[in-house]
Order: C-alpha cells, then structure tokens, then sequence
C-alpha cells in the first residue's frame, strides 16, 4: 500500500464489511463459537445483575475479547490449513492443535477472571 495514497472513506466502509463477514463466518461455521457465545451472554447478563464496577467490566471485556479474538485467528488458521493442504498431513494437523490450543488458553484465562468475579459474589448471594 502506497503510504501518500489518499484517505479513502468508501475503502475503510468496504473493510469494515469484510471484517463482519469474517466474525458471520466465524458465527456460522464454528460450533465452538456458539459456545463462547452463549458465554459472552451469561457473563454479561451476571454482570449486570451483580453491578460490576468500571474496572471489572474492563477486565471481563478483554477476558472476552481475548477468546473471540483467539477463535477467529484459530479459524483463519484452519480454513488456510485447508486450502494449503487439502489432504491430511501430520504438520498442518499440528498446526491446526496449536491453534485451537491457544483457545483453550484464552478460554480457561477467561474463566480464572469469572470465577474471581462471580464466585464471591454468588456465594454473597446464595448466603443473604
């Protein structure tokens, strides 16, 4: 890209929809999307419901963020994985472990910080 080119509004628009049709892709064809999404709702939902302060929500949106983002990256992964090598092959197999391993890192982060925030203030609720 030609760093003097002109700021062109109808090119940022177009990578704007291309974006979110990436995250519909992700959205649409990951099973495990589902699930995080079904967590995101959850969280938020106790997060209202609990009244979390300013830096709680901060902390809980990038705990979020971190899985999503992690889960998009992993299916950018798995699909060039697929088109590079349409057949099995034992190094994109672990390519494709690695990635969806670093899921599940994001994912049992983003739990450590629910359990932080939630645990306590169940337990407070259960017990008044």
């Amino acid at each position: 890209m030609n760093p003097r080119a002109k700021f062109d509004l109808a090119a940022r628009a177009r990578s704007f929809r291309y974006a979110f049709r990436g995250l519909a892709a992700v959205l649409v064809g990951q099973h495990n999307a589902w699930i995080h999404a079904a967590a995101t709702g959850v969280v938020v939902a106790a997060g209202l419901f609990f009244g979390l302060s300013a830096l709680e929500w901060c902390v809980v949106v990038l705990a979020i963020t971190m899985v999503w983002a992690a889960e998009a990256l992993n299916t950018a992964i798995e699909i060039l994985c697929d088109v590079v090598s349409p057949d099995f092959h034992p190094r994109v197999e672990k390519v494709k472990d690695v990635a969806a391993g670093a899921v599940l890192i994001c994912a049992v982060g983003a739990a450590c910080v629910g359990l932080v925030l939630f645990v306590p203030r169940i337990v407070g609720w259960l017990n008044s």
